[in-house]
């Protein structure tokens, strides 16, 4: 059944059961192809609140623009696959759009942007069991350390779990960790080397076995400490972007310094492709996909 973005509604309250069977019937590919990189677009944000892009607040909230956009993407030569809640990917199942691709679910979502209990990061998202279950491909977890909060204790408590039960499952698990702080209230990342370093060591040591965890990390604020910083961890890494920027060639020059070190596998962006500040999605993308 081939139905297009205005039929989701009235697919989803009539016949629920199609989620499932498009999952059945999806063909799937290795995570890892010999001689290639992965390029995973990455649309997880509203989950937790995250709509904006940009100059525009509530850019993501249109979800009908956003599934567009992510059509577009995953159509162009190079890219691998998607990062998403499960309401986006099971539209994306629904539309038919990912036959062959690496569908990656976002795991932990319960750390409300803005929230006082931003810290405490709880999975309200997928389980392993559920993407076991409908024959996804891997999972991912966000991994927020802030030394002066008491809830990110439960979030490495429950992470740890959610590595564990991935692995029982034989299910790779992303973990994209980072030491923050809150400044005037807000979290803010720290991505100094000794900060990115500091996490990529916590990350690496979470749960009873590390044989299926990667990590998602970010370019240190100078990129020319990132190959000091991998040599923290033998897992095998893969760059994560940022929000919408004004000047993207400076991006795309950090992302390929530091796609050139032998632990980076590849690329999981997002709103840079999505929404980016200058040209089309499919120009972005095609962009990042060189890099590679």
């Amino acid at each position: 059944m081939t139905i297009g973005i205005p039929d989701l509604v009235s697919v989803r309250a009539r016949h629920p059961e199609a989620v499932a069977e498009a999952a059945a019937r999806r063909s799937r590919r290795p995570l890892v192809r010999d001689g290639g990189r992965l390029m995973i677009v990455a649309a997880d944000h509203p989950a937790r609140g995250v709509l904006g892009a940009g100059d525009r607040p509530l850019a993501m909230a249109h979800r009908a623009d956003l599934l567009r956009r992510l059509c577009v993407a995953l159509s162009r030569p190079g890219v691998d696959g998607v990062l998403a809640s499960a309401d986006v990917l099971e539209d994306l199942l629904l539309l038919g759009v990912l036959e062959d691709k690496i569908v990656m679910g976002s795991m932990n979502r319960g750390g409300l942007a803005g929230a006082v209990f931003e810290m405490d990061d709880r999975f309200t998202g997928h389980r392993a069991a559920d993407l076991a279950r409908l024959r996804f491909d891997a999972g991912k977890l966000l991994l927020r350390i802030d030394h002066t909060d008491a809830g990110s204790l439960t979030t490495l408590e429950s992470a740890a779990r959610a590595v564990d039960d991935m692995a029982a499952h034989r299910l790779p698990v992303f973990v994209e960790p980072f030491v923050c702080r809150r400044v005037d209230g807000r979290v803010c990342n720290d991505l100094s080397a000794e900060a990115v370093t500091r996490s990529i060591a916590i990350a690496s040591g979470l749960g009873g076995t590390s044989a299926y965890t990667w990590l998602k990390l970010p370019v240190t604020d100078d990129p020319d400490d990132m190959a000091a910083v991998l040599e923290t961890s033998s897992l095998p890494a893969v760059l994560l972007g940022g929000d919408v920027g004004a000047d993207q060639e400076a991006a795309y020059e950090r992302w390929g310094k530091a796609l050139r070190l032998p632990a980076v596998q590849g690329m999981v962006v997002g709103r840079s492709l999505l929404y980016p500040a200058g040209g089309s999605v499919a120009e972005a993308v095609d962009t990042a996909v060189g890099l590679l």
